[in-house]
Order: C-alpha cells, then structure tokens, then sequence
C-alpha cells in the first residue's frame, strides 16, 4: 500500500479546517512576546524523527506477543510501513537500523526503496545482548566487558561489521547499548569490567570512519538486575570522553530510575557538548517503553524546554539523532508511532513557545513564582493548530490518524501480507 499525493489532497479537503481559526489567536498570542508563528511553524515542519526498524511489529513482553496481522516481514516492507507514516505527518523521514535483526540482502534495492519514500537512514544499532544463531561466542556473561577475551573480540567485530553494514546505506552514526552487568555481588569485578568496555569502545572507535559518530547508551537495570557496567549517564560521558572527540552520550527516556531529573541530565550534556541523540518512550515505573506523551506530558516538555535552549545555545553540541523506542503491546503499531510523532511535537511547539528573555529575567530576580507561571504558560498552550499547519505545508495530512483510519490502512496490509505475518525483532 502507498499513500499518493492524490490521496493526501483528498484526505485534505474532508478535515476539519477550523484551526485556522487557532492559528489567527496563537499568531496574535505570540506576536506579544515577540514570537514569530511563521517560523515556529517552519522548525515543526523542519522536524525529523527517526522509525526504528524492531517498531513496526507487534511489541511483547516475556509473558508473550500478540501480533496484529499484517506485519512487515521483510526490510523492503519495514520500509513502506514507515514510508506510510512520513507521507501522512511528513516527520518520520529517517529509519534506524538493528543489526543483526535487519541485514540489507540487495542494498541497492534497500536504498532505492527508502529513497523513494523520502527516508535516510540514521543511526545503525549493533546487538551484544542476544545470542545468534551459529555464534561461536555467547554473551551470557557479557560482551564488551566479558572478561573472555574471544567474546570481547566477537562483540567488538559484531560492531565493526554493522559500521561496514551502515556505510553502505549512508549512515553517518552507531548506537551501542551494552545488557552487560551482574544479577549478584560478587559476580564480577567492577573495574575489570569498566575497563573491559572502555577499552572495547576505543577499539570501535577506532574502527569508526572519520565522518562518523559514536553514540553511548545507559541503563540503571535489566536484564542486569544487581549492578549494569554503563548504568548511569556520568559513566556514558566518561566513556565518550574516553574514546574522543566524536563518541557521544545517548539519552533514553526509560532509561532511568523513577523521579530522575532528565531534563537537568539533558542541560549538563549539550553544555558539554556530549549529547549525541535522544530516544523518545514513556514509562510509569522503569523502562516500560509506552507510547510517548501517555504518562508524562509536563516532564517530556521540561526537557524539550532544555533541550531547545541547548539548540540554540550549545554550539560546540551537535545536531541531535533523534528516535522513537516504545513497544506497542496492545496497539496498532502504526497507530502507536502516529500518537508517539504527535506527543513529541506537542512537547517541541511548546517548548519554542516559552518566552525565554521573560524567563531569564525571572530567574536572574529570583522570581520563583514567575518562572513558574513562564514554563506552565507555554506548556498549557494548546499547539496542535500549528502541528496541523506544519503538516499541511510539509505535504502532509492534518489529521494523520483520522487519515490512517479513514483510509484502512491496518485492514489493507493484513489483505496484502495476511494475518500471521511477523516483523523480525524484538
């Protein structure tokens, strides 16, 4: 299934047009804090995410996995899935790969077929954390920071040849998540451990071509439950610090124990310059990776607040990697990314909303209510209007979930792929 021009203009002329109307009273609302609506309306246009290639299936849980009939089964059919999504909200332009779980068999056609939908590909994702089929080395025990020195080796080449993989494909980036730590005391050594991983991550970077860049992820628990080797953000910092110049902390939003002050981890990183990329989800308890925006709306603006001052300001940081990673175990995949895109533009409008010359005046006065009163100003201001108007000049659809019910599109892959079609994955 594609969705055509022809079909957007259609969808277009059926939608409510009453936003517009919100547009005049936000243009007149924000003109007296000298806000250009115009050209918040560009930076929300402008805005891309990356679709990991593992989100287009059915989530699950270690209890089980309900599919919804039809998955895509292939990378080509990954892709159109995605290609879907970007031609109705014309912001999930990037696709980010997991290797081994999406190993390009034809690259040209691979390339072809995400060209043709208006997709690059972002950041590739190596895998340590699974055990693969004819692996000569097992990971049970950890993988950079085995204290077997064949499996450090396998892990390291494992990344190597996903950087060899991306380079192809155009890719400029590589994600490294390590499930390596200990379910006991005792286990393992810490340092030794610690050690281990830098070391291995040099070796990666060493391997990385000049133009590319390294991104480290963090985790406080699971599946290591008693002590995870990179389990914070100061430890990720200190390792891209380690490897140099173009190694990079990447920040997940379920990634941290409940009440974690993200949004001061974020300010810290970019004034650094060390934050690489960002991976949207949201959680009520740990990394529970539910749809974007369904639990915490207000801390997923606090740090789109931060994260938009260290745009503007934080030159020596680079343009940020930006990514969805939620697990859809009770929705339409599909359906589940379209409310993800929404919630992370809400959160993004509302940040470019917030009058910063007023807040930095309160804050210089100390004016503790004020700031206050700044932030939740912005954050209460409904910007779906110009989420709309962003959409329809990207040449998008106003509304792209009415859109993708309207048009059936669930029910349309099902006929064309059937009802027990997988997605490789998680």
């Amino acid at each position: 299934m594609k969705i055509t021009a022809q079909h957007i203009a259609d969808l277009n002329k059926t939608q409510d047009n009453s936003y517009q109307e919100e547009l005049n009273l936000l243009d007149t609302k924000l003109s007296r804090n000298s806000i250009s609506l115009d050209e918040v309306i560009k930076k929300v246009a402008d805005f891309q995410v990356a679709i990991p290639s593992w989100a287009l299936g059915a989530g699950g849980t270690r209890f089980g996995r309900f599919s919804y009939g039809g998955e895509p089964a292939s990378l080509e059919q990954k892709l159109d899935d995605i290609g879907l999504l970007h031609a109705l909200t014309q912001s999930a332009g990037a696709v980010s790969l997991h290797i081994p779980w999406d190993i390009p068999q034809d690259y040209k056609t691979i390339k072809e077929v995400a060209q043709g939908h208006g997709i690059i590909f972002d950041a590739m994702n190596s895998n340590t954390f699974q055990d693969q089929p004819g692996a000569t080395e097992s990971y049970k025990f950890g993988s950079l920071s085995s204290h077997v020195d064949a499996s450090r080796e396998y892990a390291i080449q494992h990344n190597l040849d996903v950087i060899k993989i991306g380079e192809q494909l155009g890719s400029k980036s590589l994600t490294v998540w390590l499930a390596d730590g200990a379910n006991f005391p005792g286990q393992r050594n810490f340092q030794t451990a610690l050690r281990h991983t830098e070391n291995s991550l040099k070796s990666i970077y060493a391997g990385m071509p000049q133009d590319w860049k390294l991104f480290i992820e963090y985790k406080p628990y699971e599946p290591a439950f008693y002590s995870t080797v990179i389990q914070d953000w100061g430890t990720s910092f200190m390792l891209a610090n380690a490897c140099g110049e173009r190694a990079y902390t990447l920040v997940d939003l379920g990634h941290h124990l409940p009440n974690t002050n993200i949004e001061q981890i974020v300010a810290t990183l970019m004034m650094k310059g060390k934050l690489g990329g960002f991976h949207f989800n949201d959680s009520k308890y740990g990394d529970d990776d539910v749809t974007v925006g369904a639990i915490k709306p207000y801390a997923l603006f606090l740090i789109f607040n931060e994260l938009v001052y260290g745009m503007e300001n934080n030159h020596n940081n680079p343009d940020l990697a930006w990514m969805i990673d939620a697990s859809h175990n009770t929705k339409d995949p599909l359906e589940d990314l379209i409310q993800s895109l929404e919630a992370i533009l809400i959160a993004y409008t509302q940040a470019l909303l917030v009058d910063q010359k007023a807040l930095r005046i309160a804050q210089q006065e100390n004016d503790v209510v004020q700031c206050q009163e700044i932030l939740q100003d912005a954050y209460r201001t409904d910007v779906r209007a110009i989420l709309k108007a962003a959409r329809l000049s990207a040449g998008g659809v106003i509304d792209p979930l009415a859109a993708y019910r309207k048009l059936l599109v669930r029910e349309e892959l099902i006929k064309e792929r059937g009802t027990t079609s997988k997605a490789t994955g998680l």
